[in-house]
């Protein structure tokens, strides 16, 4: 990995330091930094920053409300919506445009000027992905009013809709796809930086039409208007998507001493200290993802949560901390499937992409369909965790008796899913979507000591993100209210009935 040197060149101009202050910078270092650069030696700072900086951001402040993981302080942030959820220090906004998306436009910008689209088409591959990242989390953010890569730096950008951010995403996606299929002088890993798919155009094709699907199955609430929720679409985008484990859209690590060659998430990652312990609510559900009156465990449960203390494997209440407990009463969050030194980032993978299938053929009332796309997004990730084929045949075959076509829901695919995107920010798009739903999610409950000043009411949850304060500080007369009242509770635009 090398996240920080490739984070100091892309923003040389911009930042002379790598520094943490968004857009901390005066009119003399706010123009592009693409004069003298050629695309291959770009492209995988590129692709870092969206996962190492963006990406693991946007997961690191949201896994107490996504409950995979538990904190060991009481009433912690990100596990009870407290402290820096309601004073605007989520820095998911300054990963995203002061280190991730300059990456992404100088790339777009460096494709053009070689004549390589096939680099223009991955830096909108990977801004499509880090602006939807963003808008999920915010809901109005910056797009064309950004860094581009050409002009000098605006640092009071206006705000667009997240509707109108979707269709940005899905045109940038659309236009990498075309400009995929043209010849091109460079190949992507000429240089060995197309750490993805290692210059496999078509991998990327496949990648783009399941981000793709993706966000057009976010738009599940829409019924009508030009944005309105499309079953055949979405399934005809996951059929020209990942189709294989050998796909999966991620980012290695080679488990070195250095923190950022470490998964974020392991013992000596710079994300470790935030994944203490894996949550009552996740260990429970892998104890039973089924829902069945005599439980049956799920085979993954070993191979992620690696650490049986007495009493077997048992998770920490999201918001209680350790109360007064030792630390060996509750399984550690480090060392398990995602959380080992050399565990990738997933940013999209090929069960993902069967259970989006699955959820639009339920959609549209295609059970078989839909439950046939569920078993192989199920069997996919049993395969990625190297499940032993006996206990993965079982479980298959267990599916079939308690599930089949003909019981199929939303709260299966939906289990299922949340097991297999662990640690993936799309997960809080899921809970969203589904209202934080118990009967979606069972056994799911608000956080032990919430933020009662905020969210009194029983059935209330976090639905948005506060903006960042030095944006605030520095854009408030364009960015939307942030007001705590109204930020942390009113519901994204494709969380809404309207068009």
């Amino acid at each position: 990995m090398k996240i920080l040197k490739y984070t100091c060149i892309a923003l040389a101009v911009i930042a002379t330091s790598c520094s943490d202050d968004y857009f901390d910078v005066n009119s003399s270092v706010t123009a592009p930094t693409t004069s003298s650069l050629a695309p291959q030696f770009r492209i995988q700072g590129a692709i870092e920053n969206t996962t190492g900086t963006a990406q693991y951001r946007g997961a690191r402040e949201i896994i107490g409300v996504t409950q995979y993981a538990a904190h060991h302080t009481r009433a912690y942030e990100s596990n009870s919506w407290t402290n820096g959820f309601t004073t605007g220090r989520y820095f998911l906004w300054q990963n995203a445009y002061v280190y991730a998306l300059p990456n992404t436009a100088d790339l777009i910008v460096l494709g053009k000027k070689h004549n390589a689209p096939n680099y223009t088409a991955v830096g909108k591959i990977l801004r499509a992905y880090i602006f939807g990242m963003t808008t999920d989390q915010y809901g109005d953010i910056v797009t064309e009013d950004t860094y581009d890569g050409e002009s000098n730096m605006n640092i009071t950008p206006k705000f667009v809709t997240q509707k109108e951010a979707y269709k940005t995403i899905f045109r940038l996606l659309d236009e990498a796809i075309a400009e995929l299929q043209l010849p091109s002088p460079i190949g992507l890993n000429v240089e060995g930086g197309d750490v993805l798919y290692d210059g496999d155009q078509q991998k990327w094709i496949r990648f783009a039409q399941s981000i793709k699907a993706r966000y057009l199955n976010h738009l599940s609430k829409k019924t009508s208007g030009d944005m309105a929720y499309d079953a055949d679409a979405i399934i005809a985008a996951c059929e020209a998507g990942i189709n294989s484990n050998a796909l999966n859209a991620q980012q290695d690590f080679v488990g070195g001493e250095a923190e950022n060659q470490r998964q974020p998430f392991a013992e000596g990652g710079y994300g470790s200290s935030r994944f203490r312990y894996f949550s009552t609510f996740f260990v429970n559900l892998l104890k039973n993802p089924l829902n069945l009156a005599v439980p049956i465990e799920d085979p993954r449960l070993t191979i992620i949560v690696p650490e049986a203390v007495d009493g077997g494997y048992v998770g920490l209440d999201v918001g209680r901390g350790l109360d007064g407990d030792p630390p060996t009463k509750y399984s550690a969050g480090n060392g398990g499937f995602y959380t080992s030194p050399t565990a990738p980032t997933y940013m999209l993978t090929y069960s993902e992409v069967k259970f989006i299938e699955a959820e639009a053929r339920f959609r549209k009332n295609d059970l078989p369909g839909a439950y046939a796309a569920f078993k192989q997004g199920v069997q996919a990730d049993l395969e990625k965790l190297n499940v032993p084929t006996v206990e993965m045949t079982a479980y298959l075959e267990l599916l079939d008796i308690e599930i089949g076509p003909t019981n199929i829901d939303l709260s299966a695919i939906m289990i299922q899913k949340y097991i297999a995107n662990m640690l993936n920010p799309e997960t809080w798009v899921d809970m969203r979507r589904m209202d934080y739903s118990a009967n979606i999610y069972p056994g799911l409950q608000r956080p032990v000591n919430v933020n009662l000043d905020i969210f009194p009411g029983n059935d209330e949850w976090i639905q948005a993100m506060m903006y960042e304060y030095n944006e605030e500080d520095r854009n408030y007369v364009n960015m939307p209210t942030n007001d705590p009242l109204i930020r942390l509770k009113t519901p994204v635009w494709w969380n809404t009935s309207d068009q």
